[in-house]
């Protein structure tokens, strides 16, 4: 009795800040996940007060948090809209890879920790926290944007690289080289495939299977089975997080509407509970000797990742508001990093401190660069150009030309209207 009242007293604790700090986010007009992390350092490990009863809750809760995230995120879209971008989207996903990894095998080559540890920092530094960017994707009212389905392809072609490089890494750390993981590697991939086939071909009657007029019922249902497919794909050696989005795209009409509006409470506190537990497991002590190289690092990749971001953006016709958004939006690092580190710390244990300094700065980065990389960027420019001499163009001309100047150099904005279509999100959502 005593440990279940210790119990209820942190989580309820836990809760009620998070609350109050998401109040005082919300008054600032920002987003509340790096008071969310920073919350976590302070009662964490090394913090000021460490939990006690409430810490393997919290850590379910995290798990929970995550899948819920990329599910609510694959409400937003069709399959085909899925399969569209994916097509038209994986150039972008190898400039990501290119852009984001090299700088970690470099660091770690740099560092002295050899072949294994490159790769293993390549990965740390090339994929972007899905769970992060969906969250603040909904937290600055963007998941209608123009620019999110280049977003969440290139996030989904991360995802599905995942379950790739996990085995291969996992391989190389044990020593048994390639061949002992290629039956993992083409297990991961083949269910990685079924999924997404199923949600494809299958969605309409996955659609009907679920769907039911009592909300009790299909809330039931729709969780059920996504925690059950993302268990199960984790146990594949493929992403729990990848199994959730598949799910959302295999719903479709009033369902994913329906599922949309009775989980999003159920999101909102399990994707704070995340954040929170992201900072639990980092003890500040370790930071300060690992903190110049990790900074030096957030540096160079958060402006690989914009620069992929808004070079993918543009080649989709997206606007120049719409790129620079773009490239800022996927700055965050997150869980996947944190797990790689995790892999890697009996072959180079200086990876996990480095990682989680790495993982911190951008994870508090990612939602300031969300928010302010394109009027940052739109104002230098803008200093950039140099007005025209006065008298030079007939006002009327000059103006009609200035808009003919505009349409090309933003994507074709006048073309494409406003960055959101109202009654329909430009990303397809269901309605």
């Amino acid at each position: 009795m005593h440990s279940s009242a210790i119990f209820l007293i942190e989580f309820g604790a836990i809760i009620l800040g998070l609350g109050l700090l998401g109040r005082f986010a919300g008054r600032l007009q920002f987003s509340p996940i790096p008071l969310y992390l920073l919350a976590g350092l302070a009662f964490g490990e090394g913090g000021l007060l460490p939990l006690g009863t409430s810490e393997e809750f919290v850590a379910i809760g995290a798990e929970i948090g995550v899948i819920l995230l990329l599910l609510m995120l694959g409400l937003e879209y069709t399959a085909s809209d899925l399969v569209s971008n994916l097509k038209t989207q994986y150039p972008a996903g190898l400039v990501d890879a290119t852009l984001n990894a090299l700088p970690g095998a470099a660091m770690a080559l740099l560092l002295g920790w050899g072949p294994v540890a490159a790769v293993v920092l390549a990965g740390v530094t090339w994929i972007s926290s899905s769970g992060v960017i969906a969250k603040v994707l909904g937290d600055l009212g963007r998941l209608g944007n123009r620019e999110t389905p280049v977003i969440l392809s290139i996030l989904v072609l991360e995802d599905l690289s995942m379950a790739v490089y996990l085995p291969i890494i996992t391989a190389l750390l044990a020593g048994t080289g390639l061949a002992a993981g290629s039956v993992t590697l083409a297990i991961a991939l083949g269910v990685a495939g079924l999924v997404l086939l199923l949600a494809v071909r299958y969605g309409r009657l996955i659609s009907r299977f679920v769907s039911h007029d009592d909300p009790e019922k299909l809330l039931l249902v729709v969780l059920g089975l996504t925690l059950l497919v993302a268990g199960l794909a984790q146990q594949l050696q493929v992403s729990a997080a990848v199994g959730a989005f598949l799910v959302g795209i295999a719903l479709s009409g009033e369902v994913a509407e329906g599922a949309h509006h009775l989980l999003a409470p159920l999101r909102d506190l399990f994707a704070a509970v995340f954040f929170v537990f992201f900072g639990l497991h980092t003890d500040p002590a370790s930071i300060p000797p690992v903190l110049v190289p990790a900074l030096a690092l957030a540096v160079v990749t958060a402006l690989t990742k914009i620069a992929t971001g808004y070079w993918a953006a543009k080649r989709a016709g997206i606007s120049a508001k719409g790129r620079w958004r773009a490239g800022g939006t996927l700055v965050a690092r997150g869980e996947f990093s944190v797990v790689i580190a995790g892999l890697a710390v009996g072959v180079e244990p200086r990876i996990g401190p480095l990682a989680t300094a790495y993982v911190l700065i951008l994870v508090i980065l990612g939602p300031l660069t969300a928010r302010f990389t394109e009027p940052v960027a739109l104002r230098l420019t803008a200093r950039r150009r140099k007005p025209a001499p006065a008298g030079h163009v007939p006002a009327e001309s000059g103006t009609r030309s200035a808009e003919r100047r505009d349409a090309v150099d933003g994507g074709q904005e006048a073309v494409d209207g406003p960055e959101r279509v109202d009654g329909q999100d430009a990303v397809g959502r269901r309605s």
